[in-house]
């Protein structure tokens, strides 16, 4: 199949005209300072300010996408002391697992030992055990059923512990908003991000990308990569009984051309998913079957779109061969598993082999404010076809959190840190580490 790379350009001036455009439009008044002023006069709130014009703040890291890896990348960045604002698109965190329904997370076991830790698993952890689930037996091995180390969580639960974890940090969450544009300083990177009825202009000194497409990559003009077909998404339904949540999984449908790159592909596979969820509907109920609709997610959720020009990138035959690279950040484990018009047949990994995600591979080519993790890592299709599950885009985000926290204080870029600085912040917050007892 042929491999293709794409630079995205954008033109500022349009972008720049079209919020000076919304601004006037929706409030038509200057906009308010929100730092203290010098009688000691505090910030107004954002919604007072939002009804005032633009609200400028400042953050030292900015996340955007609350889904499995930006709502563990905020909670690190800020439990290590960094200032931090995490962007929603959406009503809520969790992203695949909550909005898209796959409420298994895994894997974060390999070969009798645990493998990947750290904040997600805090989470998940926490999830199952206030919810009265069950872990699976992770000494039993899987053999060639990985599916059975997966972790099945209550979706509902977990979205209000992610928030609740996010708000004990002291992470500022922004539902319902998104970039418009970015600039970038030697300092920094400044954006636009708006929402209804709101405009927020944001200087930071970190940017994470955690869109799942290298979005804001994208926006800042930076090398993304992507072939000519992409893997289906699913949309997620259960026809039948009440949804046990925490104690079931969904069942699924392909959405074939699943593309989560803008809003107009979004709509598509929303409604391509939703049609066949109702033609099951229909076919069931004329064969006489169990055709009531117990539940249905609200979004497909995707499998695949851009990933990132990384400074380095992770082949399939780095993954399969089980490579420690010399800035390991973490572990990955799941076979490689690339789904096609036809299904997927996962290519499992030789038995004691548990490949690394290098620091480089979440670092946007030539970029100094800005990383990426979770599903748009720096690899090639087959690696991310692996890479992309959740327990590792969850290992990704802790990475990419502490490597923010950490450049944002010493005014560097996040590969100018001395990488034993990022680990030793790591191994602090619970996650497992390559080559550290």
């Amino acid at each position: 199949m042929k491999k293709t790379s794409m630079m995205i350009h954008d033109s500022r001036q349009q972008r720049r005209q079209f919020l000076q455009q919304a601004v006037a439009a929706g409030a038509g008044l200057a906009a308010g300072s929100v730092a203290q002023g010098e009688d000691g006069s505090r910030p107004l709130p954002d919604a007072s300010r939002a009804a005032r014009g633009v609200i400028e703040t400042s953050a030292d890291v900015v996340v955007v996408g609350g889904g499995t890896a930006g709502t563990i990348a905020a909670i690190q960045a800020a439990r290590a002391g960094a200032s931090t604002l995490l962007v929603e698109r959406g009503s809520e965190l969790g992203g695949t697992m909550t909005v898209g329904g796959v409420s298994f997370p895994g894997l974060f076991h390999a070969w009798g030992r645990q493998v990947i830790a750290g904040i997600g698993w805090e989470l998940v952890r926490l999830c199952v055990e206030m919810d009265g689930g069950r872990l699976p037996d992770f000494s039993t091995p899987t053999g060639r059923q990985h599916w059975r180390h997966q972790v099945v969580i209550n979706p509902f639960l977990y979205s209000l512990l992610a928030e609740d974890a996010c708000q004990a940090a002291g992470v500022k969450i922004c539902y319902y908003e998104f970039p418009l544009a970015i600039e970038q300083s030697a300092k920094g990177c400044s954006l636009d991000i708006v929402g209804p009825g709101t405009t927020r202009r944001v200087a930071c000194r970190q940017l994470i990308d955690c869109t799942g497409g290298g979005d804001v990559v994208g926006l800042a003009g930076f090398e993304r990569l992507r072939e000519d077909e992409i893997q289906p998404g699913s949309m997620l339904y259960k026809l039948g009984a009440e949804f046990q949540a925490g104690r079931e999984t969904l069942q699924a449908v392909y959405v074939h051309g699943a593309d989560s790159s803008n809003s107009v592909t979004r709509t598509e596979a929303n409604l391509t998913g939703r049609r066949s969820v109702l033609q099951r509907i229909r076919k069931q109920r004329a064969d006489g079957q169990e055709s009531h609709l117990a539940k249905l997610q609200p979004e497909a959720s995707f499998r695949e779109s851009y990933r990132i020009l990384g400074e380095t990138v992770v082949t399939v035959d780095d993954y399969v061969s089980g490579r420690v690279f010399d800035d390991a950040v973490c572990h990955a484990f799941y076979p490689v598993d690339l789904h096609t018009s036809s299904g997927v047949r996962p290519k499992h990994l030789d038995e004691g082999v548990v490949p690394t995600v290098p620091l480089r591979a979440l670092v946007p080519k030539g970029s100094r404010h800005l990383m990426a993790a979770g599903r748009g890592v720096s690899s090639d299709r087959l690696a991310n076809s692996a890479l992309r599950v959740q327990a590792t885009c969850m290992a990704t985000g802790q990475a990419a959190g502490a490597a923010a926290a950490l450049a944002a204080r010493a005014d560097a870029a996040p590969l100018e840190v001395p990488l034993d600085e990022i680990r030793k912040l790591l191994r602090e917050h619970g996650a497992i580490v390559p080559g550290m007892p």
